[in-house]
């Protein structure tokens, strides 16, 4: 990439990396990206690499990756190109969030499987759905967690 690229105000640089400006400042705040040059009327300025960085961050957490997973590839990507270990580490990255998409995954079909069986409580017959009544008795049957302990006051 160009390392001498023109720079773009934060507003441009939202515009042609998908990013809105209040996520790239708290990017900046979490580290996902450097400290920006400031123009003389104060207001941030980024580069084309800049840009196409935030465009990379944008995408995987459209993937929904974690910040820290974003953080460790950039860090990968700022190693020596064709580092073998960066390569593989990307990899590890990569695998534990396939774990998280998976577990998640469960979860999901799991909810499904719930919200299918209370949607099958109303079946549009009859004058009343059983909707609301279901989810009263589900919320009715829940566990209700002990009371917290009460801290003792020394005398």
């Amino acid at each position: 990439m160009n390392t001498q690229s023109p720079r773009h105000r934060i507003g441009d640089a939202a515009r042609l990396s998908g990013v809105p400006a209040a996520n790239i400042r708290y990017y900046e705040k979490e580290g996902l990206l450097c400290g920006q040059t400031r123009a003389e009327n104060r207001y941030r300025l980024y580069s084309d690499d800049e840009v196409h960085r935030l465009r990379f961050v944008r995408l995987c957490r459209a993937m929904d990756m974690s910040l820290d997973e974003v953080r460790t590839l950039l860090q990968l990507d700022a190693r020596v190109v064709h580092d073998e270990g960066a390569d593989h580490a990307a990899c590890a990255t990569l695998d534990g969030h396939l774990e998280h998409v998976r577990t998640r995954l469960a979860e999901l079909q799991v909810l499904e499987r719930e919200l299918q069986a209370l949607r099958s409580r109303c079946d549009g017959t009859g004058g009343q759905c059983h909707v609301i009544e279901a989810l009263h008795a589900r919320a009715d049957a829940e566990p209700v967690p002990p009371p917290a302990p009460v801290a003792r006051r020394h005398v």
